[in-house]
């Protein structure tokens, strides 16, 4: 019998591979706030994420969402269509000037942001017109609604990665903290009883490396086929 596939076993979802509850203090979420002013009362570090989040007050409320480049204590956060285009503001993509760059972007108006909130990370809005034309960190192009509202400016904790980790240790307590494995073994370089493409004389996958959407647990290592694109 075979073992397990590293993807099998993270998808269980045992402590190994299941991020730590208590290093996330909330899902970084743009406010509930559509209209009106809210103020940073707060600027933490977040364990679980490579960005640091800010507590913002309005009416009586807090929410945590993250922190752009630049920001500070007491400064005044402007939400909704009329605010204006400053690093940290709030605004639907469709009344942000080409050319400027946002981050915690919604998909769907409402969803509260789920593009872009990786440190340093940041989208382009390109074009306007029954929807705006995004450019994404990966160079995609992407039809966001008019509607959907986003984050002025970059994500802030960008040169996170420009300091070398200098030793196994931090960078294993770095990983772990993420609930993600700091060494990643090649499937080629595993026995024949730990991948499919384990095994041989010298490491080659032996047989080809993409795979069908359809496949085993088991097989389905590799490459997908691409998804048919569908038209929007």
């Amino acid at each position: 019998m075979g073992k397990r596939l590293r993807t099998q076993r993270r998808g269980r979802g045992g402590p190994n591979y299941r991020s730590p509850s208590f290093r996330h203090l909330a899902p970084g979420r743009l406010p509930a706030l559509r209209q009106g002013r809210a103020t940073v009362a707060e600027i933490l570090h977040a364990p679980g994420r490579t960005t640091p989040m800010m507590l913002l007050r309005y009416d009586g409320h807090e929410e945590y969402t993250v922190a752009p480049e630049g920001c500070y204590v007491d400064q005044t956060i402007e939400i909704g269509p009329g605010a204006s285009v400053e690093r940290g503001n709030i605004m639907p993509v469709g009344m942000i000037p080409e050319g400027t760059l946002i981050f915690n972007l919604e998909l769907h108006p409402g969803d509260g942001g789920k593009l872009v909130k990786a440190a340093g990370a940041s989208a382009t809005v390109i074009s306007h017109g029954d929807y705006t034309t995004v450019q994404l960190p990966s160079g995609q192009l992407k039809r966001i609604h008019n509607e959907c509202y986003a984050m002025i400016g970059v994500p802030a904790g960008g040169g996170r990665v420009d300091k070398p980790l200098a030793k196994a240790g931090k960078k294993y307590h770095t990983f772990k903290r993420k609930a993600k494995a700091y060494i990643h073994v090649s499937g080629v370089a595993m026995n024949p009883v730990n991948h499919p493409f384990g095994g041989g004389s010298h490491q080659h996958v032996g047989r080809p490396s993409t795979v069908g959407r359809g496949a085993r647990p088991g097989q389905k290592v590799g490459r997908l086929s691409p998804k048919k694109r569908r038209r929007e």
